[in-house]
């Protein structure tokens, strides 16, 4: 329909102008016309794209900027736009000049509203936020062509996906039909976002597209109410099962999904058979989630980087302890656990059962050690409670006196010296300083409970899963205890005023993650402590074990502890996972410092640069099928996902 002036034109401008700044690099490195021309364009479509959910966030941002390097403007996210994250999540740009006439199109003829902008994200990568409730007028008529006959009209959420799923299937067509020139690779993260696809495919759009099951929705559902999947997968009827859960509906999207995608792939090989049993279809491409690795540091900063975080939970735990504080922090290790709150296929029950079980080993044997065991789940939380805050107060309080005090000294200490006398005592530390002081030791001193095990007012205290398993397992913060356990139910930011760190320099802080999963198709938290440096703990029903156990001789010694959760029983796991944290115990530093290294060795190996070559394959193998030739030179070829 173009000449191939337009055509290289759309190739270099699609998705912005061409004095964006993020775009200025690509233009000025664009290779010759006769390159670009008839280069592919890529959307990845996720629910999580500019709206921090779990791990499929973690998924897209991570791999943005190699993502944005391969493809640069030829590159685009599709998702809902979220009134709540978008100002901090995105940031708009003016549409290009053959962007523009196809969001214009989208609204004058479907009504649909479409924010045009860039992720606010390392590669800045372009993005397309669409309004739903500019849609949800449709919602009925496009429902029941889509699920006519078995339609759950109550399902909001899959209500919501219906309604994206038709606005970006129109997004693409729109694009598809501009210009016939380019061959467009669709990649859809999860069934939320699949709907487009099943419709596209219905409208016979002319694009390639994958799917990736990242979870299958009914293997959730079924792990967490206590199933035992993985010795059940062969004799399963998936559509009876979705039908008894009540999400038969949803359950459909994903199996069409995985069976009519171009290409249909899986984040590893347990989730590959997973799906194969579920959803009715092998895998074509295993599709290992990475990291954007940052490997400016040297080592000796990497310690570093220990160190200071580190220092910030102990600043935490003087406060949070006021009044208990009676442990030497050089003998405090920090355990963690963290995630999606799914306390069992999170294997947050097991992790509490292994901390009684430690807690009881370590007073047995009367150890000066203590561990503090950390869980990060967003939960019903309200706000903070008081003595969580009351802790903090406390302890800047006698933070800042002590720094004035001692900057007061130093003054005396160097008058006296510059008049050729060494100061005594009373020179030095004056009565009103010592009364100060004695005023705010009797402050900490005055509490009568017991540290909290939890840090927020939640609105559910009685029946919180994780609240209820800890008090059965009498973790309390005793005096007496040598686990101290704190429940944090929200996500960690370095603006808050009780744990004031990102998420990121938390890990690094902490010695030991302990992830018993039942079900993590992946495992983004023990990858992130390994690029971290971080040992971690988790089971052989993950992803990330998996990859790991094939590459790697003696995990163990790499600080890659991974639990037998497929054929032992539960308490046979949790005794596992009671050996492996009292051995941890029993290194000392120079031991714990060598391991950290170790681990930190592995974290090429979970590098995008590394672990993208897989997504090339699958982007490489939809073209083929869905357009019959040969992806154009520098794009990749077929082979085996390393």
């Amino acid at each position: 329909r173009e000449d191939a002036a337009s055509a290289n034109t759309f190739a270099k401008m699609m998705f912005g102008t061409p004095n964006s700044t993020f775009l200025d690099k690509y233009m000025e490195t664009a290779a010759t016309d006769s390159e670009i021309e008839n280069k592919p364009v890529l959307f990845d479509v996720g629910w999580e794209v500019a709206k921090k959910v779990g791990g499929i966030y973690t998924v897209l941002r991570s791999k943005a900027p190699v993502t944005v390097e391969e493809w640069g403007a030829r590159y685009a996210l599709v998702a809902p736009y979220n009134h709540e994250t978008a100002p901090t999540e995105f940031e708009r740009l003016p549409a290009g000049p053959l962007t523009a006439p196809v969001l214009q199109r989208l609204l004058d003829n479907h009504g649909i509203v479409v924010h045009f902008g860039k992720w606010l994200v390392e590669g800045y990568p372009k993005v397309f936020l669409i309004d739903l409730q500019s849609s949800m007028a449709r919602l009925s008529e496009w429902r029941t062509e889509l699920q006519s006959g078995f339609e759950v009209p109550s399902d909001t959420e899959a209500n919501d996906a219906i309604v994206f799923g038709f606005q970006s299937a129109l997004l693409l067509k729109e694009f598809a039909l501009t210009n016939r020139n380019n061959r467009y690779i669709a990649h859809f993260h999860e069934w939320q976002s699949s709907v487009g696809l099943l419709v596209a495919r219905k409208w016979s759009v002319p694009i390639a597209t994958i799917f990736t099951t990242h979870a299958t929705l009914l293997g959730r559902y079924m792990s967490a109410g206590g199933v035992d999947l993985y010795n059940h997968l062969q004799a399963l009827n998936p559509d009876e099962e979705a039908s008894k859960r009540g999400i038969y509906n949803r359950h459909w999207i994903e199996q069409q999904a995985a069976q009519k995608a171009t290409v249909f792939t899986t984040v590893s090989e347990i989730t590959a058979y997973e799906a194969e049993m579920v959803l009715k279809r092998k895998a074509d491409v295993i599709l290992p989630n990475g990291l954007k690795l940052d490997k400016t540091a040297a080592l000796h900063e990497f310690q570093n980087l220990h160190a200071k975080s580190k220092a910030v939970l102990h600043e935490f735990m003087r406060g949070h302890f006021y009044g208990h504080y009676d442990f030497d922090l050089d003998n405090v290790l920090y355990f963690f656990t963290a995630g999606r709150y799914e306390f069992y296929n999170k294997g947050v029950d097991m992790f509490i059962e292994a901390l009684a079980g430690l807690n009881n080993m370590l007073k047995q044997m009367g150890s000066k050690m203590t561990i503090v065991a950390f869980i990060i789940m967003p939960g019903k939380a309200i706000n903070y409670n008081v003595e969580s805050l009351k802790g903090q107060s406390l302890i800047r309080d006698m933070r800042r006196t002590c720094n004035a005090i001692v900057e007061a000294m130093s003054e005396r200490m160097f008058e006296a010296t510059a008049r050729g006398s060494l100061p005594d005592a009373e020179t030095l530390f004056k009565e009103e300083e010592i009364v100060m002081l004695k005023r705010r030791i009797f402050t900490l001193r005055q509490r009568p409970d017991l540290p909290p095990i939890v840090t927020h007012n939640m609105a559910n205290d009685a029946t919180d899963e994780i609240l209820v398993h800890l008090r059965q397992a009498k973790l309390f913060n005793q005096p007496e205890d040598r686990v101290k356990v704190i429940y944090h139910p929200e996500f960690l930011s370095s603006t808050s005023p009780i744990l004031p760190l990102d998420y990121t320099d938390f890990v690094r802080g902490c010695h030991l993650g302990v992830f018993p999963s039942y079900y993590e198709p992946w495992g983004y938290t023990p990858a992130e402590c390994t690029v971290l440096g971080v040992p971690s703990v988790t089971s052989n029903l993950t992803g990330f074990a998996n990859f790991m156990k094939r590459r790697l001789d003696d995990p163990d010694s790499k600080g890659i502890f991974i639990i037998d959760r497929r054929f032992k029983s539960p308490k046979e796991s949790v005794e596992q996972i009671i050996s492996i944290m009292w051995r941890f115990t029993q290194l000392d530093r120079r031991e714990r410092i060598e391991l950290r290294n170790r681990t930190e060795r592995l974290c090429d190996m979970l590098d995008w640069k590394s672990l993208g070559r897989a997504y090339t394959n699958a982007r490489t193998l939809a073209l083929e099928r869905a357009f019959g030739l040969p992806s154009p030179k520098g794009v990749g070829i077929i082979k085996q996902p390393m």
